[in-house]
């Protein structure tokens, strides 16, 4: 008897380090296991969630609507979306949607191998949402926050197995990481507005 799983909890990532997270595993052998992609800082991910900026949408479908939408963070690094007929309310959004506009995204990663044997990496999303400013401004803090918080613990004595395999994996310095997360606080900083972030 198989217990119902429960929702993974959505984690939040730059898209710097997002589009660096092309390795994917399944903890069992199970065809319903999750799969997850391998954040370099050394945690797994089955969902992210993100806020940027919506630049462009595209109904890039042949056959049927399957929508691409172009997100930007405040690094200027790009989240790919695609939403079809199996996402009908996200691919709604993006068809509905005036770019440029913000949006929140909870949805699943997705690699895909190019024929040159490069790995992209893409979000399936589950929902789509459009949001303000602020609630732009205070995922940039918590997501800063996530980060400086997993290269933390993966510059620790105390790596776990995921820090261990981000270790094989990847040879990349998690320096690229922090330095994403101080810009996008920086980013904050820089405008008019500053919000208060919320404890």
């Amino acid at each position: 008897m198989s217990s119902t799983p429960t929702r993974e909890v959505a984690r939040r990532v730059f898209a710097r380090e997002f589009n660096d997270a092309t390795y994917t595993f399944k903890e069992s052998d199970d065809d319903r296991a999750p799969v997850y992609v391998l954040l370099p800082t050394g945690a797994r991910a089955n969902r992210i969630f993100v806020v940027g900026t919506l630049t462009e949408t595209e109904d890039v479908g042949e056959d049927s609507e399957y929508w691409q939408g172009r997100i930007v963070d405040p690094n200027g690094g790009t989240f790919f979306v695609y939403a079809g007929q199996y996402q009908p309310d996200a691919a709604a959004t993006l068809r509905e949607l005036e770019p440029p506009a913000y949006v929140a995204v909870v949805g699943k990663p997705r690699t895909y191998e190019t024929d040159e044997g490069d790995v992209n990496v893409s979000v399936r999303p589950e929902s789509i949402t459009s949001v303000d400013e602020t609630t732009r401004d205070r995922w940039v803090v918590e997501t800063a926050e996530r980060t400086l918080e997993r290269i933390e613990r993966f510059e620790s004595e105390t790596a776990d197995e995921y820090v261990e395999m981000a270790g094989e994996q990847y040879d990349l310095p998690v320096e690229n990481y922090r330095r994403a997360a101080l810009e996008a606080l920086e980013s904050l900083e820089d405008e008019e507005t500053p919000a208060e972030a919320s404890p």
